[in-house]
């Protein structure tokens, strides 16, 4: 399995997409592809000014940005909040 389908919140622009996302990425780079994936779905609308961090809906604990997708608790069916 080389991605988890997501289930990613923007309260932002109060907004909700099911994505997949690729395993062996670190999260940072994991958050530039959302940024840049939840930017076009909204036709220019999201444009954050600072790199948002990616939580864990359900603990609402933070993911270290160095870490890789795999290494995490991030599975098929987990809710991501980016803020």
């Amino acid at each position: 399995m080389n991605e988890v389908l997501v289930k990613l919140y923007v309260p932002t622009i109060d907004e909700q997409y099911d994505i997949w996302i690729p395993v062996n990425k670190k999260i940072h780079t994991i958050i530039s592809l959302l940024v840049k994936s939840v930017n076009e779905l909204t036709k220019g609308y999201y444009l954050p000014d600072k790199t948002p961090y990616l939580y864990d809906k359900i603990n609402a604990m933070v993911f270290d940005i160095n870490v890789r997708v795999i290494d995490t608790e991030i599975r098929n069916g987990t809710e991501l909040i980016m803020i």
